[in-house]
């Protein structure tokens, strides 16, 4: 692999700023390039609505377009506002999303490795959220071409690999898996799951369940609600809180309404940054129901790192994460019966969870940023 010198530069092409937009690749991307760059390490942020001010560590931001933006405008501007890379004197260049990739090939030097970071088939979730035929093809092609160019690939769960390697005809000799990190400075356990109660005005006196995700169709909130719903009395002993917007808002409200759950489900809205741990914390365990495309499961290290265990779907990335330290945290299927059938095992005391001690120091020992930031690192800057 390439000696790294006294300074590198490594330059990022990224989507969105994420305290402004708080996803789950632009979460990656920011945590990433703030444990990439230190006094050794230069990093120059490419990306849809960066602020003007500089960040107390080396990295610069590049501000590709306005959010508010058509997607054509903020094409066009990306392509302008990318030419830098043609002369940054980069080591590296790294893509996270495949549209600001595409703007930014024209400029990119013949003799700097490029390194696409996979987060997942973009046309593929616009066709599952009903994006129209062309607008599904028009990113396929995108993606493809991007794709093309590119020298290496990171993917964060052999899940995904496969997706790159069978849907785009990425070999799998130009594939390197490295998962996901998680901030643990950030997410920790400091408080009593009483103090954490307490502090977002949750109940004291039940089994709290919480998933903080997108409300859309692949994330499985719906068959979580019904999970809920057949656990008949043993409802009554727990209480679901689903953090997150998005369009299935009104259906989700409405279908706790049918089920006659308002007492044990509440949809929680936006739920800011900084409540993010106290949330994971108040709560017994995190539910990832995911039905499709979840491409690795941040929100699992962010649990298991507030010391909070994480049940999951048989689906995507999730099972890497979960299956080495407590495999009977991931259910049997994704269904409504699979879903339902562990949270009764959990309610009734029948499957033991692992302490908030036990889930901290798996976190701490396999994600925490630093060693995951120097593992990307090295396939950036590999010949």
């Amino acid at each position: 692999m390439k000696v790294i010198e006294s300074t590198t530069n490594i330059s990022v092409v990224a989507n969105n700023w994420f305290p402004d937009n708080p996803g789950g690749l632009d979460r990656y991307v920011y945590e990433l390039v703030h444990h990439l760059a230190n006094d050794d390490t230069k990093v120059d942020l490419f990306g849809i609505g960066m602020p003007a001010q500089e960040l107390a560590v080396p990295v610069q931001l590049r501000n590709l377009a306005s959010p508010e933006a058509s997607l054509a405008g903020r094409l066009w501007s990306a392509y302008r506002r990318s030419r830098p890379l043609s002369f940054s004197k980069s080591d590296a260049i790294n893509f996270h999303f495949a549209l600001y990739g595409l703007a930014a090939i024209p400029h990119l030097p013949d003799d700097v490795p490029i390194t696409c970071t996979f987060h997942g088939p973009w046309a593929v979730e616009s066709q599952q959220e009903g994006g129209s035929q062309l607008a599904v093809w028009l990113k396929q092609q995108m993606e493809q071409l991007v794709y093309n160019r590119c020298d290496r690939f990171i993917v964060l769960s052999k899940a995904f690999g496969s997706i790159l390697n069978e849907t785009y005809q990425v070999p799998w000799e130009k594939i390197s898996i490295v998962p996901g990190g998680v901030d643990t400075g950030h997410f920790r356990n400091t408080m009593t799951r009483q103090q954490a109660r307490e502090h977002l005005g949750w109940p004291q006196d039940r089994l709290i369940l919480f998933t903080p995700r997108r409300l859309v169709h692949r994330m499985g909130l719906d068959k979580l609600i019904d999970a809920v719903a057949r656990l008949g009395n043993q409802k009554q002993e727990l209480w679901l809180g689903i953090a997150g917007r998005g369009p299935l808002k009104e259906s989700l409200q409405r279908r706790v309404e049918d089920l006659d759950l308002e007492q044990s489900v509440k949809l929680l809205g936006f739920l800011p940054d900084e409540d993010l741990p106290i949330a994971y914390q108040a709560a017994d365990l995190t539910v990832m129901p995911s039905q499709s495309l979840e491409g690795f499961g941040l929100v699992i290290l962010e649990s298991l790192a507030c010391g909070t265990p994480a049940l999951c779907t048989p689906v995507g990335g999730m099972p890497e994460i979960i299956e080495p330290f407590a495999p009977a945290l991931v259910t049997a299927a994704a269904s409504t019966n699979a879903i339902a059938s562990a949270l009764m095992e959990i309610v009734s005391g029948n499957l033991a969870m692992p302490t908030r001690e036990e889930c901290r120091a798996y976190a701490v020992e396999h994600f925490d940023w630093p060693h995951i930031a120097d593992r990307v690192k090295q396939i950036l800057l590999a010949p």
